[in-house]
Order: structure tokens, then C-alpha cells, then sequence
């Protein structure tokens, strides 16, 4: 089984996976969907570097799905072991299909600051957070 953690807002791929205010957490086994589990963002309003990663890997989730995340948050999810896709735009449910078809593939990144650097990056959500 895989589970993966989409980045959601209103039903639609969230473009910043730490402002977003809810993760779809969806297990996926031999092409169908077992179960879905919407869940309030802990850090949407404030997150630290390393909580987002922390939150999806102890909901058991292999693979987060956003429109976008900085290359510091990447980092930090694929050293806990969640595979990491960005990129991905549109609603859950057609997100959803495409990962049951096996024709989800991540672009570039959404976020409007994700070409900073990770201390640039870092810094500007400093700045928008407080």
C-alpha cells in the first residue's frame, strides 16, 4: 500500500504545501483508492523547518504532493523518506486518478519564491509568519 499526502485547499492541489489548510491523505493499493482522510494543516499558519515532514511521515505517508515547496523543504522530506512531487495543479479528485493510472508526474515548482535559496527561502517565510 502507499499513502499520499496531498497539499489541499477547497478540493484543489494547494499551491504552497506549508500554507495550505488541509492534507488529503489517501491510501492507494493495487490501483484503487482504500481510503481518504482530510486533516487540518498544523503549520498553516506558522510552520518551522522540519514540521510539515515530521506531520506527514508520522500519518504514514510515502509520497506529498503540492503545487510548490522551496528546495529546503524538499530536503528535509526526502531525509525522512517521503518522496516528494511538485508541480501538480487541479483538483484532488483528478490528481487522484492520475496516481491510479500511473500519469501523475511533477513540473516545476509553484511556489513564487521556490527559486530562492534555502536560507533565502527560509528568511522569507521568517518574514511573512511574524
Amino acid at each position: 500500500m502507499m499513502r499520499f499526502a496531498i497539499a489541499t485547499d477547497n478540493g484543489y492541489v494547494s499551491q504552497h504545501f506549508g500554507r495550505t489548510p488541509t492534507y488529503l491523505f489517501v491510501d492507494v493499493e493495487e490501483g484503487k483508492v482504500l481510503n481518504k482522510q482530510l486533516m487540518d494543516n498544523p503549520g498553516a499558519i506558522n510552520h518551522a523547518p522540519g514540521q510539515l515532514p515530521k506531520f506527514v511521515k508520522d500519518n504514514n505517508a510515502n509520497w506529498v504532493i503540492a503545487g510548490g515547496m522551496g528546495p529546503m523543504a524538499v530536503q528535509l522530506f526526502e531525509k525522512s523518506g517521503v518522496s516528494v512531487v511538485i508541480g501538480i495543479q487541479g483538483s484532488t479528485d483528478e490528481v487522484i486518478q492520475k496516481i491510479l493510472d500511473g500519469t501523475l508526474h511533477g513540473a516545476q515548482s509553484l511556489c513564487e519564491h521556490a527559486k530562492m535559496t534555502a536560507s533565502e527561502h527560509e528568511k522569507y517565510h521568517g518574514n511573512i509568519h511574524n
